[in-house]
């Protein structure tokens, strides 16, 4: 028998009845929880963990007025993530169901929010983001095999094919990919940060400039550094016991990935100094160069190889599940909402996001880079709905009678303050991420990037109009 569903007003606390979703029948394929805390930690550490730790620390070095500043902004990103994952963590306990950020929305500001969040995460958040790790996979790997004039648009072509077929092919052999990939990944890092410590320390000391004017500049890029750790959220519909492991896998991957940030970096100024660093165009590969000569140099770009392919199976794995859990309250795009038994994946939404994401890469092909033209291209969207998500939890404590205590094992501490943090951080990500378009080295390349995804996140709005027609299951929103 199908149930009446009630979601509650986020501002007039009036009850809306919205039309009953379709009752999976019994034989449908639907997630399992296959996966432990050990496996999320390290999918997720496989979400953060990429090709910014490898790009990043010189632009951080380069708006640090001090090598303590500088440690300082990478702590501080910690911070801020880890209160975004607490966050993020009673919001998934209240809804541990495959969809993520999609049903926190849907739940707290209704459907067509929800709605909204899930186009734009199928057209331009996530395939961006996936595009963009493989265009830097292309970068790296075209240094050791250059294939011609397009030779990082064709690995990145060649990454997003390859690691979609391996998600299609089911989640066992992804997860076990993840784990051999990730721990490489950690090794390469380890030994990374080991060979500057023990390198030759500059002889002369790095000058004092930048300051606490750039230190907002320096946050811009260590937020973008640690982000992805949101993608857990998608997997709460697979983990055992959710309510109890949710916060578990987030908070032990936010502090890994700290700490492993931090030691990295103090490797990186061990090496160089905070001069050097600014100077540098390739951190890593400098200290390697330090340590092993050209054939550290070499290590490096496979290691970077590594990162990036590894980000890039962890983003397609959690990509899919969003498309997944809207398709299946929208009749318009119900094919998508099917899950492949054999393999336990929603093969058919992986099948699209690596279509959409092709689409991304051709047009990345013709663009002065295509890491940065993703980047812009993503960048206004993805903090636009974080932060809208931050809210929802504002709205769910809202509605809670007094002292209810149903989800006291997984409450924020510290609440109101830890979410505040969080939400300001996302305030200020966003403002940035669109007032690049009036930098004058950033935008004249790339702005056309950030208003075209502007403008596919607004065709959302037809979109929705159309699908709320075409949907019965929608109802009112």
């Amino acid at each position: 028998m199908e149930r009446d569903e009630r979601v509650t007003g986020p501002t007039t606390g009036e009850e809306t009845v919205i039309a009953p979703r379709a009752q999976a029948p019994a034989t449908e394929a639907a997630p399992r929880p296959m996966l432990s805390v050990a496996d999320g930690v390290f999918l997720m550490i496989g979400m953060i963990v990429g090709v910014g730790i490898f790009k990043a620390p010189s632009v951080v070095a380069g708006a640090s007025a001090s090598g303590a500043e500088f440690l300082l902004a990478w702590l501080l990103g910690g911070v801020v993530s880890l209160c975004g994952a607490l966050v993020y963590a009673e919001l998934a306990a209240r809804h541990p169901d495959t969809g993520g950020e999609y049903r926190f929305l849907e739940r707290g500001l209704g459907r067509a929010v929800a709605f909204l969040f899930a186009w734009s995460r199928m057209t331009v958040i996530q395939t961006g983001a996936i595009v963009a790790v493989a265009f830097v996979f292309g970068d790296y790997a075209s240094t050791l095999a250059p294939l011609g004039k397009h030779s990082a648009a064709i690995y990145a072509a060649i990454g997003v094919v390859a690691f979609t077929a391996l998600n299609v092919a089911g989640t066992l052999p992804t997860k076990n990919l993840q784990r051999w990939m990730e721990t490489v990944l950690i090794a390469g890092l380890l030994a990374l940060a080991a060979a500057g410590l023990m390198a030759e320390a500059p002889r002369e000391p790095a000058p004092a400039a930048g300051g606490s004017g750039a230190f907002g500049l320096a946050m811009i890029f260590v937020l973008l550094t640690y982000g992805g750790w949101n993608e857990a959220a998608y997997l709460a519909g697979e983990v055992r016991e959710p309510r109890r492991n949710m916060r578990k896998v987030l908070v032990i991957g936010i502090v890994a990935v700290t700490l492993l940030y931090l030691l990295v970096n103090l490797g990186y100024l061990a090496a160089l100094g905070l001069g050097g660093m600014r100077e540098s165009k390739a951190v890593a590969a400098d200290v390697m160069k330090l340590v092993a000569g050209e054939a550290g140099a070499v290590a490096v770009a496979l290691l970077v190889c590594v990162s990036a392919l590894t980000t890039m199976n962890a983003a397609i794995f959690t990509g899919a599940r969003t498309t997944w859990a809207f398709s299946r309250d929208f009749a318009a795009f119900g094919r998508l909402g099917r899950w492949r038994a054999a393999g336990s994946t929603p093969a058919n939404a992986l099948l699209l996001q690596g279509a959409i994401s092709l689409v991304l890469v051709l047009a990345g092909a013709f663009t002065p880079d295509g890491f940065s033209a993703m980047v812009a291209y993503t960048s206004p969207v993805f903090w636009t709905f974080f932060l809208l998500t931050g809210l929802t939890l504002f709205v769910f404590r809202a509605r809670e009678s007094r002292g209810d205590l149903a989800y006291a094992e997984t409450r924020v501490p510290l609440y109101p303050l830890v979410p505040l943090v969080f939400v300001g951080a996302c305030l200020y990500m966003l403002w940035s991420s669109v007032d690049y378009v009036r930098n004058p080295d950033y935008g004249p390349k790339f702005g056309a990037m950030v208003l075209a995804g502007l403008a596919v996140m607004a065709a959302g709005v037809a979109v929705y109009a159309v699908a709320r027609r075409a949907s019965p299951r929608a109802g009112a929103a």
